[in-house]
């Protein structure tokens, strides 16, 4: 979400429920626990969980979420430390 103030563009950050849509929407049977680092909505840890990953290294399963997040990481979002695994 974007806001303009003085001609200055703002990106507002990502919500938990909004970090999870974008995730479900990629992986459908994923489960998802987020946590905010700092209290800040910039800064989160997941853990996520999918049978999707099965036979997939850990870059493939990041790369993946990344992706889910259509190009929202580093904008929207800043931060994003990552725990996949088999379901």
């Amino acid at each position: 979400m974007k806001s303009i103030t003085d001609g200055i563009i703002n990106i507002m950050a990502l919500s938990v429920e909004e970090i999870k849509k974008h995730i479900l929407e990629a992986i459908p049977d994923a489960s998802i626990e987020i946590k905010d680092l700092m209290g800040d909505n910039n800064h989160y840890s997941a853990v996520i969980k999918s049978k999707v990953f099965k036979g997939m290294n850990r870059i493939d399963q990041h790369k993946l979420v990344y992706k889910s997040l259509k190009g929202k990481m580093g904008n929207e979002l800043h931060a994003l430390a990552l725990t996949t695994e088999e379901k």
